[in-house]
């Protein structure tokens, strides 16, 4: 019996996962949890198999709680889901030492074949995922720009970045110019088009 956490915000979404894995003989969802910071607790004391996690979490991003179940209980192993997946989640998704990454549009079936993969040791990707994710642009951003990036993506202006991240007015408008240069973004606006779009953000 493959023993699965569940770890989804959306009330209706997580209780539907729960009735179809719990419908599958070989598998039990032991803990279903709505936000990311209950996970590793919930898995350090439950020892799942397999966590089935949104990449999208509330607070703690699926990502952020890969990472973090990595170092605390790397026995359980992670299947990250996506409602907008594009090849930069991917490949942050195994960066962060996910074994798996569905669009949460996959069929049932689908879904628990995938669990059974990353139960295993094998990964568990959409094959048009991954090579999107293989053919992609690495991002070219620094990770000072990426900083300044998000925060602009956040709606904040020039003074409210140069203030979060102790740097002058001067350079935040330096980093954006540069963040627009390798986007080839015309503004700041297409400039976190371009980035989300990527998956960088």
């Amino acid at each position: 019996m493959i023993r699965i956490l569940v770890a989804e915000h959306l009330p209706l979404v997580r209780r539907g996962l729960v009735a179809s894995l719990d419908a599958e003989k070989d598998l039990a969802v032991i803990a279903d949890v709505a936000c990311g910071e209950y996970v590793v607790p919930a898995a350090l004391e439950l020892d799942p198999d397999v966590a089935v996690m949104d990449v999208d979490l509330p607070d703690l991003d699926g990502l952020t709680v890969a990472t973090r179940l990595h170092d605390k209980a790397p026995r359980c192993r992670v299947l990250l889901l996506s409602a907008q997946p594009n090849p930069g989640q991917v490949r942050r998704a195994f960066a962060a030492h996910a074994l798996g990454f569905l669009s949460i549009d996959v069929a049932p079936e689908q879904l628990s074949d995938g669990i059974r993969k990353v139960a295993s040791g094998r990964k568990a990707v959409d094959s048009d995922l991954a090579i999107a994710a293989l053919t992609s642009a690495d991002n070219p951003l620094t990770p000072r720009e990426m900083d300044v990036l998000r925060l602009a993506a956040q709606g904040s202006a020039s003074k409210e970045i140069a203030a979060k991240l102790y740097l002058s007015v001067g350079t935040v408008r330096n980093h954006l110019s540069r963040v627009m240069y390798k986007t080839g973004a015309r503004n700041r606006l297409d400039a976190v088009r371009i980035a989300s779009e990527a998956g960088w953000l």
